[in-house]
């Protein structure tokens, strides 16, 4: 694989400081950091000499990397030792990457790195803090949309993809049987609107059933504002320029919002906040009949619902198609072992390993040969009624029509509409007020740039 420690595309430590310099001023306000820049501890780039080294993986929530699938890449490559850290969730990890690189040059963070797509923007605008993955032997892997995701204007490839999250509706289908609605999965699918599915009829359905049921309709704000805003071809930045959108004038996001509000004034809302203890709680209350679901989300779900049964999967998502998440692996270029990272990197994707994350952790993979595989076509999850996931979110990906735009903002400004919607969720704001409060936030962003 080319690296950017080669002679052709040296990285001086004076560049990687002007990038880091460069990283501080945008997320210094989010991280509350400190210094900046310590002593140089810039790494070798890469010029390991067949010796034993270990190399550290940090991902989040569940990628589906086992012990005993990276213990094989130790008997594949036995002077390799292979450390996995995982965070507890994106936002963990975002904040983790950035502080390693506003506190130093970002030599403490792992020698591979996951970052989920929504914040992967903010990293592309550095990109010579990460190494150059192009390599003509894999990158005919994946979907065409998500190599574009990772890619750099000067063509730069800063990240493997791992999985993808083409959405489903997950549900449980006993509180449908006791609301008196149908509760098989191709009924439901034609419940929603089959392939016309709409928003509309989403939250209608969700009327019929919480006039029949002391449970919601769905947990709450947070996933409901990411499946919505994913189906926006730019939600919050102009491609063009890569500045904020006025948020006081975009009629699309604002629309997404007021339905949303209306939902919970209706009471479809649980009013829980994804991965907060009182979340993870409700799968237990029987709190909610559904969720927005991409594949890696049947993970948590079968996790937090042990002793549960009920939880089925219906191949249909109002709206037409939509991604919610799926990330990537990159390489650090102040890692000690570059070279050697991006051979993990490109293990770890390969369409085998991605194959078995998936019917792991339920992590749809991004490769197209993964795809297509009699392992993943053939696969059914018992825990939701044997559901045929694998062929049910092939069908959900094939209904993507590209990826939506997110530039070095979309993470922050998506945060401060969900923190609106929260507060409405809650009771602590009106619609209103809340939205005003975004609205000038995000403002405030405006006026940087």
């Amino acid at each position: 694989m080319p690296s950017k420690n080669g002679p052709d595309r040296r990285r001086t430590v004076a560049s990687r400081r002007a990038g880091v310099a460069a990283l501080a001023v945008f997320v210094l306000p989010l991280t509350g950091c400190g210094s900046l820049l310590g002593e140089d501890t810039a790494g070798s780039g890469g010029g390991d000499d067949g010796g034993p080294i270990t190399l550290t993986v940090s991902t989040f929530n569940d990628f589906g990397y086992t012990d005993e699938l990276l213990a094989r890449y130790t008997e594949e490559n036995p002077n390799v030792t292979v450390e996995h850290i995982v965070a507890p969730t994106s936002d963990e990890a975002r904040l983790q990457m950035l502080k390693a690189f506003t506190t130093g040059d970002g030599s403490e963070l792992a020698d591979v790195v996951a970052a989920e797509v929504d914040w992967l923007p903010e990293l592309m605008e550095h990109s010579e803090l990460f190494e150059d993955l192009t390599d003509p032997e894999v990158t005919k892997r994946w979907v065409d949309w998500k190599v574009a995701q990772a890619t750099t204007s000067d063509g730069e490839l800063l990240g493997y993809g791992t999985d993808i999250g083409p959405e489903a509706i997950c549900y449980r289908a006993d509180l449908f049987e006791e609301a008196g609605l149908p509760s098989g999965r191709d009924e439901v699918a034609e419940l929603l609107g089959g392939k016309n599915a709409t928003w509309e009829r989403y939250f209608e359905v969700g009327r019929q059933f919480t006039a029949q049921s002391d449970a919601a309709w769905f947990d709450g704000t947070t996933g409901m504002f990411q499946g919505m805003v994913n189906q926006l071809p730019a939600a919050f930045e102009d491609p063009a320029t890569q500045k904020p959108t006025d948020l006081s004038i975009n009629n699309d996001v604002r629309a997404i919002y007021d339905q949303i509000t209306d939902g919970i004034d209706d009471g479809l809302s649980a009013g829980l906040e994804q991965w907060t203890p009182q979340w993870t709680a409700g799968f237990q209350d029987e709190s909610f009949a559904t969720m927005l679901c991409p594949g890696w989300m049947m993970g948590p779900i079968e996790s937090y619902s042990q002793g549960v049964q009920g939880w089925d999967v219906a191949n249909v998502f109002p709206g037409g198609g939509g991604n919610w998440g799926g990330s990537f692996l990159a390489v650090p270029s102040a890692g000690l072992h570059t070279e050697e990272a991006k051979k993990l990197a490109a293990w770890l994707t390969a369409p085998e390993q991605q194959t078995e994350a998936f019917t792991t952790a339920g992590a749809f993979p991004s490769q197209l040969e993964a795809q297509g595989s009699d392992a993943v076509q053939g696969y059914v999850n018992p825990f939701f009624n044997n559901a045929p996931v694998g062929k049910i979110f092939t069908a959900r990906a094939q209904s993507i029509d590209g990826a939506p735009y997110k530039g070095p903002y979309y993470f922050a400004i998506r945060d401060e509409v969900n923190n609106a919607l929260a507060a409405v969720d809650a009771g602590t704001n009106s619609p209103e007020i809340a939205w005003n409060q975004a609205v000038q936030t995000v403002g405030d962003f405006r006026i940087k740039q």
